[in-house]
């Protein structure tokens, strides 16, 4: 049997996972491929570091990484660097060419996806990109396959293990962001800088990945909304707990109908207080879960581990077998499906509910101007209690669904009011 000859690029936390698995794993591999994987190179940044008793010849490393795409005895591209350039060009050279490509980059699939898709086309190469959402949990090729004739409406996602784990701590210790970060950070769940992880870039690329998919309409991170969780207070925290809520760092994608019946997709990520009763509100630690509504199939949720070197290099080698397979059998994998091209909504068009916390002046007449401006921009009040008096009064208001568009008039009102010291802070409510 002719093996099929891989080149790695990156040898990292996932890439040496992968060759780990690649050698632990071979025999079982050839009889599920009906031919056995060759690793022919892996590009790395130094060849002669010591790489911890790596299971490969010193001799297949090589830091000419475009040299190693451009081999002619080259049939699968593994890419774990991550990154926009220069994996884009290594990437759209191997698929131009013809080779498979697996990679893990949500940042390249997020910003210019349309770019590997269309030289995946060209060349009549596979692209699969399992492990770039949510780890191990298998979710692209579910909404790539599986839903295919379904109509996907919404997709409900917890998809950054760093923040759920600062949220699940907040919410069982009662600590502040900075003290569960810290923890996050002496654990190893926080990277030294966790800017792309706590401001919301890591998931806002996935969400991107999973709009695209689910909507077959090409959405980038530039489309999707996004907040972090730097602002999130033991207070939210609290209070999200005293409504029978937890606080989670969501991603949400959804097919909504426009005012002339067309459709148009929102795309969205933020913190947001769920019900204790949904299933993601369950989800803890570091795990991921995303929850997918469709019209036939009704509510799936898929759950597991959503990053590390182990899961992620699993579903990296899940990719591997398939295009292997594709190439030894001369089938290929669905390419981009975008024909529905729907419009990108603005985050002002979305509704949804709110809860809102304001430092107010106690007294008289305070919470009548308060609910007049909440009316005069339709912001509907549900409920709202004060608590504490004199300087420490707080305003909690919850309200009933708006746009956020009104949400953001009504806030800019009530911060120019003398009576409004502070609007101390603002979270949606989600999955009711």
């Amino acid at each position: 049997m002719e093996p099929l000859r891989l080149a790695i690029l990156g040898c990292g936390t996932v890439g040496s996972e992968v060759v780990r698995l690649l050698r632990q794993q071979s025999a079982d591999l050839t009889a599920r491929i009906g031919a056995p994987l060759e690793i022919v190179g892996i590009a790395v940044r130094r060849a002669d570091r010591d790489r911890g008793g790596l299971p490969v010849d010193p001799g297949v490393f090589t830091t000419d990484a475009l040299g190693l795409v451009k081999r002619d005895d080259v049939d699968i591209v593994v890419e774990a660097v991550g990154g926009i350039e220069p994996a884009r060009t290594w990437l759209v050279t191997a698929l131009r060419a013809g080779k498979s490509v697996v990679t893990a980059n949500k940042a390249l699939l997020a910003e210019d996806g349309a770019s590997l898709h269309a030289a995946a086309a060209e060349g009549g190469a596979d692209l699969y990109f399992e492990a770039a959402v949510a780890g191990a949990i298998p979710l692209v090729r579910p909404l790539r396959e599986s839903l295919h004739g379904d109509r996907v409406t919404r997709v409900t996602g917890i998809v950054n293990g760093t923040t759920n784990y600062i949220l699940s701590r907040m919410d069982a210790t009662g600590a502040g962001f900075t003290e569960a970060l810290d923890e996050a950070t002496e654990l190893g769940y926080a990277e030294p800088d966790p800017t792309a992880d706590i401001e919301g870039f890591d998931a806002a690329a996935k969400a991107a990945i999973l709009a695209s998919l689910a909507f077959h309409t090409r959405v980038t991170a530039a489309d999707v909304y996004r907040e972090g969780i730097t602002e999130v207070t033991a207070t939210d925290v609290a209070s999200a707990k005293e409504m029978g809520c937890t606080v989670k760092l969501l991603c949400v994608a959804e097919r909504l109908a426009d005012g002339d019946s067309a459709e148009g997709v929102a795309v969205r990520v933020h913190p947001a207080m769920m019900p204790r009763t949904h299933p993601l509100a369950s989800v803890n630690g570091a795990f991921n879960a995303v929850f997918v509504e469709a019209e036939a199939a009704g509510q799936l949720m898929l759950y597991g581990a959503g990053a590390g070197g182990a899961p992620t290099a699993s579903a990296v080698l899940g990719d591997i077998v398939a295009v292997a397979r594709n190439r030894r059998t001369g089938s290929r994998a669905p390419g981009e499906s975008s024909y529905a091209a729907l419009r990108i909504r603005p985050m002002g068009e979305t509704v949804t509910r709110y809860h809102m916390s304001l430092d107010v002046a106690d007294r008289a007449g305070v919470l009548a101007t308060v609910a007049t401006i909440f009316a005069e921009h339709g912001v509907s009040i549900q409920t709202v209690r004060q608590e504490g008096r004199d300087d420490d009064a707080l305003l909690v208001i919850v309200t009933h669904q708006a746009t956020d568009a009104a949400l953001r008039a009504t806030i800019d009102t009530l911060a120019e009011l003398d009576i409004v010291r502070e609007v101390a802070s603002v979270m949606r409510v989600e999955g009711e």
